[in-house]
């Protein structure tokens, strides 16, 4: 007997997807960009990273933009 969940999935239009979604539909410009740093040092153990970006896009429905960082540090 499957005792695994069982998921019914179904096919959806673009045009769909973009009012539920709020997509971008027509045209759209955008840009964007991303920078990052890591360090490591075996001796001591230390892991460290440091990143981030931007991005920007206007549509016919307005614009949106992202900006993120993230930093992790292990030892």
């Amino acid at each position: 007997m499957n005792l695994a969940p069982q998921v019914e999935t179904a096919e959806i239009s673009d045009l769909d997807l973009d009012a539920v979604a709020g997509g971008q539909a027509g045209a759209a410009a955008g840009a964007g960009a991303a920078a990052g740093l890591y360090v490591e040092t075996s001796a001591a153990g230390l892991n460290a990273g440091l990143g981030g970006g931007a991005g920007l896009s206007v549509s016919p429905q307005g614009i949106a933009a992202d900006l993120h960082l993230n930093a992790a540090v292990a030892s």
